[in-house]
């Protein structure tokens, strides 16, 4: 992760604000470091396009575009958006009027203001990978995901792909790197910002080790830069596109885009003290679906985690480790007699107390592992946690099913029926406590905790359900429960606004 830090904006945001770029860039980037680690976001390196790194890996890979010929000196004029730092064809563009009601343009896709540019500047060569860039998707169907917008690029592709301005003139754009060798233009501020890709991997030096089996998330709003310029940037440069593209985006608000003027800014700060990191990530990861724009409301964020959280999972921890239930406070064992490994849970018989619902539900959660790490590896996260809720809500089917409270602990076939009914149910949330550790890791953690399995335990690649199903050992069978911190997950309250609005009904 990191912050892209050059650009006509920061210097104009610099200046409105009375501070220098670099001053500004040093606190901006400090929130965004604060942000990332209060949403337990954890990073193995924050690249910052304005450290020397950087600049060096830069300067390196415009001397690669231009000693393999990709770059001329050209004039260019056209609208260009300061915000987006890019220059909008007529297209994209529409009439509006300013804050003093002259007419003016502004951007199609984000309302700001265009400004009619002219000026002499390095150019790169895009239409001559207009073919390459073909042949790169059609061989590489996954290339960019989800479809959609791989569908998109191949549109963009079909149409006039015009060569790109690649520098600005120093005099109008000092905050930024300067071009090699010419002193009067400075680096385009996307050209500087894709390179933090290779800069952050050991550019020019040790980038092989990792390149090109990178994977880009990035919303669908900067989709043009990462799947047609920098491709066609890197081969330019004699490197391979990125592996993979994954795309995802907006959230809106009440159906609206989250707009400064419109006051509907969400703050993450403000959410996280509301909702907890893992109350607020879950939701986001639980409701964020990638294709398309999704809607974001308190409300939806307070019914959601508390029924999936909260009750359906916190519930389950609670009832199947009470002392009433499981008074030893141990992993129970589990007894092949009452639950008896068949072939075709279809055509059981019911030769142990497992009905054939229990079994279909035992084989929905000894799938989940493998089905969940092919959702995460597909970016495909909320499809995850669908199928973890599913098999939570399963789980707590099987132990209201059962009534292990009602049972007879005096007599020794309903303590070995009670035990097995504990032990799957432990299994289960060992389980979902397992998978859910890149989505809630406080909580998970805290479950985890609680069934007494040791961080070492933790992992994905070793996790095996119910082993005694298979005639396999367990190794948490009998073994003493981690302490009882209480609830699992607090239920969140309605937003006060909600609850004014109740009261006053």
């Amino acid at each position: 992760s990191g912050t892209d830090e050059h650009g006509m904006k920061i210097q104009q945001a610099a200046t409105a604000a009375g501070t220098s770029p670099p001053e500004l860039c040093e606190r901006v980037s400090g929130l965004f470091r604060q942000a990332l680690t209060q949403a337990a976001v954890s990073f193995t390196d924050f690249t910052r396009t304005s450290e020397p790194r950087h600049q060096q890996a830069v300067r390196h890979f415009w001397g690669a575009l231009r000693d393999g010929g990709a770059l001329y000196k050209g004039s260019y004029e056209g609208w260009y958006c300061t915000p987006e730092e890019c220059f909008l064809p007529e297209s994209q563009l529409a009439e509006r009027r300013d804050a003093q009601g002259r007419p003016c343009k502004v951007s199609l896709e984000t309302g700001h203001q265009v400004h009619w540019t002219k000026e002499e500047n390095y150019m790169f060569r895009l239409s001559a990978f207009q073919d390459p860039l073909r042949n790169w998707l059609r061989d590489n169907p996954r290339a960019i995901s989800p479809d959609p917008f791989y569908q998109l690029v191949l549109h963009w592709l079909e149409e006039d792909l015009p060569d790109l301005s690649v520098s600005r003139e120093r005099s109008r754009l000092q905050w930024g790197i300067p071009v090699p060798s010419d002193s009067t233009q400075t680096i385009y501020v996307w050209v500087d910002a894709l390179v933090n890709y290779l800069s952050v991997v050991g550019y020019p030096e040790t980038h092989g080790e990792w390149w090109p089996a990178a994977y880009h998330v990035v919303g669908k709003d900067i989709l043009k830069f990462h799947a047609v310029y920098w491709p066609a940037l890197l081969m330019a440069a004699g490197l391979a596109p990125p592996e993979q593209i994954f795309v995802h985006s907006h959230w809106t608000v009440r159906g609206q885009k989250m707009s400064k003027s419109l006051g509907n800014v969400i703050d993450p700060f403000a959410c996280i003290g509301q909702y907890t990191v893992d109350g607020f990530r879950y939701f986001l990861l639980r409701q964020g679906v990638p294709e398309w724009d999704c809607d974001y409301y308190d409300e939806k964020v307070v019914k959601l985690v508390n029924s999936e959280l909260a009750d359906a999972l916190g519930g389950l921890l609670n009832r199947s480790t009470a002392l009433s239930i499981n008074p030893s406070n141990t992993y129970p064992c589990f007894s092949e007699s009452c639950f008896p490994k068949v072939l075709d849970y279809r055509e059981t018989k019911g030769t142990g107390r497992a009905s054939a619902e229990d079994y279909e539900f035992v084989a929905s959660v000894a799938s989940l592992p493998l089905q969940v790490a092919s959702y995460f590896e597909g970016f495909q996260i909320y499809k995850a946690l669908e199928c973890i809720v599913l098999c939570v809500r399963q789980t707590n089917g099987f132990f209201q099913r059962h009534r292990p409270w009602k049972l007879n602990r005096k007599d020794p076939a309903e303590q070995l029926w009670l035990d097995t009914i504990i032990h799957i149910t432990l299994e289960c949330l060992r389980v979902y406590g397992t998978l859910l550790q890149p989505v809630i890791p406080h909580t998970a953690d805290k479950l985890l905790s609680r069934l007494g399995v040791e961080p070492e335990e933790r992992g994905l690649s070793g996790l095996t359900f119910l082993p005694r199903y298979n005639g396999k050992p367990c190794p948490f069978e009998g073994r003493q429960l981690g302490p009882d911190t209480g609830i699992l997950f607090h239920r969140l309250e309605k937003p006060r606004q909600q609850q004014t609005e109740t009261k006053k009904l």
